[in-house]
């Protein structure tokens, strides 16, 4: 676990996007669409961030999607399911990002977070966020897993 980071602050922001639904696989084509719309509200985002952030938000989404409810029974009376949130955001000096998820918990150190053997089938989406990214967090925080992330924009010309 590492601590916040200042991509936490775009939930306070006032043009933010923000989204609660189902973690099923084919929330991720949402994600999508409000990425498109981020990037058609918000001028000069450098192609480069855009694909760094971008890349970055559906690989963390995926493995909340993937790993946060793999031992869930989501049939049991009155569970309230697999849920998410993301907040997405824009500032003229960073791309900022959190989700937030009822799954299960992790033993994660993103410090030790490393690309797998070439011949892995997975385990590259935590490595390539974090070397995309300026800075990436994870908590756990009463039964809700943190992310944010903080993409800082280089010029875009």
């Amino acid at each position: 676990m590492t601590e916040p980071i200042a991509a936490r602050s775009v939930t306070a922001l006032e043009s933010r996007l923000e989204l609660s639904a189902p973690a099923t696989p084919e929330i991720m084509d949402l994600v999508h669409v409000m990425l498109e719309h981020l990037w058609g509200t918000a001028s000069g985002i450098s192609d480069r961030d855009r694909v760094r952030f971008e890349m970055s938000v559906i690989e963390i989404l995926g493995n909340v999607v993937e790993h946060a409810y793999a031992a869930d029974n989501v049939d049991v009376p009155g569970h309230e399911g697999r849920r998410f949130e993301i907040v997405l955001g824009v500032t003229d000096e960073a791309l900022m990002a959190h989700l937030a998820d009822n799954g299960l918990p992790t033993a994660l150190d993103l410090s030790g977070v490393a690309m797998p053997d070439e011949l892995a089938e997975s385990g590259r989406g935590l490595a390539l966020a974090t070397a995309a990214l300026d800075e990436l967090s994870y908590e756990r925080v009463e039964d809700r897993n943190l992310w944010d992330l903080l993409c800082l924009r280089v010029s875009s010309d």
